[in-house]
């Protein structure tokens, strides 16, 4: 399949939220069907982009909205729309919080309404639909996530690298006993534990965790594992992941292409 990009034009939305998406933005360009914003002329000498972008994503809780409300979309863009009192033409609309799997949904089928508009493609997109489901799955079953200790910037990024993966559901904990909960209740295909904090007993719940979901991705994340810890901190948190039965340790804070490796086995 010959590579495509979809430009996206972004109205409002918060600093973590913007984060996330130049995630999506950034992590797609892998792939044979991409996203990268729409940058209109900024300065003297600088070119537009030819055209209009494909889909304008509005934050319909900011000030610019309004302007998204009143004039009729260029033709062939699709807005999809976040928040309340969603204008008649919207495309599509969601809720906050964000589900981003959704949001990476919609972009693909943007372009898929593009090309069914053009002849290219005999489909019916007007209703959203799952993402895929790997290979031998069950197909009522969901592709299922757990990350248990993360920060607010480390949840953001796994909950949106997970999504490109085709992981539909993150489940997030901060407490021992929340976690213990929600493990003996769901199944899952991956676990992402953060060992610094010191307010969970981690190890036991990576063991909980992988007596559950024996065939799951568990990975371990700690700054005793990165460059600037100690050789005997090194050794020992790696000592302690081996004999734990982890698929693998890496290093706080978290690097996207240590971790792409092994979420790309999902």
């Amino acid at each position: 399949m010959q590579k495509q990009r979809v430009l996206v034009s972004v109205v409002g939305f918060s600093d973590v939220e913007r984060h996330a998406l130049n995630t999506v933005f950034r992590l797609s360009q892998s792939r044979d069907l991409s996203y990268a914003p729409y940058v209109p002329l900024t300065a003297p000498g600088v070119a537009a982009p030819k055209g209009v972008s494909e889909v304008a994503l509005v934050d319909g809780e900011s000030a610019e909205a309004v302007l998204s409300h009143a004039k009729e979309m260029p033709t062939g863009q699709r807005l999809i729309w976040v928040g309340k009192d969603a204008p008649e033409h919207a495309w599509r609309v969601m809720d906050r919080p964000i589900d981003w799997a959704a949001v990476l949904h919609d972009l693909d089928a943007v372009y898929a309404a593009n090309q069914a508009d053009s002849g290219l493609l005999d489909l019916d997109v007007t209703a959203p639909a799952p993402l895929d489901p790997a290979f031998g799955e069950d197909v009522i079953g969901v592709r299922r996530a757990l990350v248990v200790g993360a920060d607010e910037q480390e949840r953001t990024y796994l909950r949106t690298r997970l999504a490109l993966a085709g992981v539909a559901q993150v489940d997030e904990v901060t407490t021992t006993e929340a976690a213990i909960s929600i493990i003996v209740r769901n199944d899952y295909i991956c676990g992402v534990f953060n060992l610094d904090d010191p307010q969970l007993d981690v190890w036991s719940l990576m063991r909980l965790f992988a007596e559950h979901n024996p065939k799951a991705l568990t990975l371990a994340t700690s700054e005793l594992a990165g460059p600037l810890a100690g050789w005997w901190s090194r050794r020992r948190v790696r000592r302690n992941a081996q004999r734990a039965g982890i698929s693998a340790l890496l290093a706080r804070p978290i690097q996207p292409p240590e971790i792409s490796v092994w979420l790309n086995l999902l």
